[in-house]
Parts: C-alpha cells; structure tokens; sequence
C-alpha cells in the first residue's frame, strides 16, 4: 500500500461564536490555510455544545456569500435556513445541506423554532467549497441531502457505515454533484473496525474525529474534536477505531487558482473581490427578510 502519511494533527483551539448560535472551533484557515487545503476553504466545527431553551431562536441573520460553496452537516440539533433565491427548510440530524453560492445570495440560519423552545445538544460542521474560476459567476443552487438521500454502505467487516455525501468509494457514488472532484464521507466506525481509504496521491485530504478516537495507519492518534491533515506522498491511509467513532473524511483536488478572500466572499483577484462588494451593495445578490 503506497501510504498517505499525516503532516499534522490540530487541537481546537479557543472556540469563538458565530452570530449566537454556533459555538466553532477554526481549523480552515487556522491550523491550515486556505492555500494547503485548496479548494477547501474554510471548515468550523461546532463540537457538541448545549444550548439552554430559548422562545428567540439562536443563529447568524441576513449574510452575502459569494464565489464558493458552503457544505452544512448536522450531528446534533436543527437548523432553519432559507435564501434570497428562494430556498429555505430545516436540516434536521444526519441531514447535509449543500449551497452554491456562486455569483452572490444572501442567506440566514438559525437553529430550528421547536428545538430552539427545549434546547440540547447541538454538533455542526460547516463546509466552505471553492468554485473554480469559471462557475464563480454562475447561478446559485440548493441541494437538500435529506439523511435518507445520502449512500450508505457497511464497511468490510460489518465494521459500520460510510456515508457517503459526494464523490466515490469502491464503485458507491455520493448524491451530492460538485463542480470539481470533491470526496465527502462520514464513517461512522465499530469499535475495532479498520477501514481503508484511497485518494490520488495529489488530491487535498484530511480527517476531523467528530465523535471517540482513531488511529491512522496503526501509528497515530486522532482523538475526539482533533483535525489531522495528510500529506501529498502516497494514496491510501487506514483508519481504525479506537472506540466507537466518527470521523468525518474529505479529499478533494486542488483548483491551483489564485485565492482572494475577505469575508463573506473568495474570488481571485482583489480587482473581483471590489465588484462582488459593488453587487452586493447595489442589491445584485437579491432581498432576504431577516
């Protein structure tokens, strides 16, 4: 086995909050740029956190996206969205909503008004996916992965279950469609079980252990809300169950385009980063209530 090593592993860090309803940890960029982890950009996890009952549901208003892809996977609680191209519902738990934002939205996301009045715990991740150069101008879309939706197959071994969100495993394709390559699992591993996972030398990989512990290649640990990153010097990579686990696995090729980023918005050049706040402004990116 030509074997995909890790060039580091990333404990959270001080936790901060996104408007008042997403506790996250930032391990893109923070423990890796935007540039080593091309063409993902961003990625905060909300760790298990519990939130206190609340009449007034907690969470981020009216907000511009523009140039990428924001990927949202539910572990624990709900979250209510919607958008100025009209899309809206609830990610319930197992659920993945995925949102081009392409040439500009406006967006809000809260968590959900019934789980908002009692309250619990609550696990996200969210995604950020970078558009290639030619679909940055292109138009919005909205795919809802409801959990059924999502492929699953048992590991070998009956050692558990990979869902598989976008890309390919041994032949099983995820329901998501991307714009580039773009690998996105949740194994969900019995303890003891040992799952082997191949990417072309060159893609972007890296794991985040949502839920126990892992080893990686029978060598290093990958504890519970800790981020490993691979590096680019082999294909494939084992992971065994410590205890019984979740790992969240992403694999992705590099778009090798210039990155220009502030805020809400990652496009190229600064030049283009000047017009997507010209048209967000001016009002291209449509109207949303808050």
């Amino acid at each position: 086995m030509n074997t995909k090593t890790i060039a580091r592993i990333s404990k959270p860090g001080i936790p901060h909050f996104v408007g008042d309803g997403f506790r996250v940890y930032n391990f893109i960029p923070g423990s890796s740029t935007m540039q080593e982890m091309d063409p993902f950009i961003m990625l905060d996890y909300n760790s298990k956190y519990t939130f206190a009952p609340s009449e007034i549901p907690r969470g981020v208003g009216v907000h511009p996206h523009k140039g990428f892809e924001t990927v949202t996977i539910a572990y624990k609680g709900k979250v209510e969205h919607g958008d100025s191209a009209g899309n809206g519902g609830v990610i319930n738990e197992g659920d993945v909503q995925w949102m081009t934002a392409a040439k500009g939205i406006l967006h809000k996301e809260f968590h959900e008004k019934e789980w908002s009045k009692k309250g619990g715990e609550f696990q996200m991740v969210q995604l950020w996916v970078n558009l290639p150069a030619k679909f940055k101008n292109s138009e919005p879309k909205y795919q809802n992965l409801s959990n059924t939706a999502i492929q699953k197959l048992i590991l070998p071994g009956n050692g558990g279950i990979l869902e598989i969100i976008a890309g390919e495993y041994n032949g099983y394709k995820g329901n998501a469609s991307t714009f580039s390559p773009v690998n996105l699992f949740n194994a969900k591993l019995i303890k003891g079980a040992a799952s082997d996972f191949t990417f072309p030398q060159y893609y972007t990989t890296a794991i985040l252990v949502i839920e126990g512990s892992v080893k990686v290649n029978d060598k290093e640990t990958v504890p519970q809300d800790h981020f490993a990153m691979f590096n680019r010097d082999g294909e494939s990579f084992r992971i065994t169950a410590n205890e019984d686990s979740i790992v969240l696995i992403l694999s992705g090729e590099p778009l090798n385009e210039p990155i220009a980023a502030h805020g809400p918005f990652v496009m190229n050049t600064r030049e283009e980063l000047v017009q997507a706040y010209n048209d967000f402004n001016s009002g291209k990116f449509g109207y949303l209530e808050d």
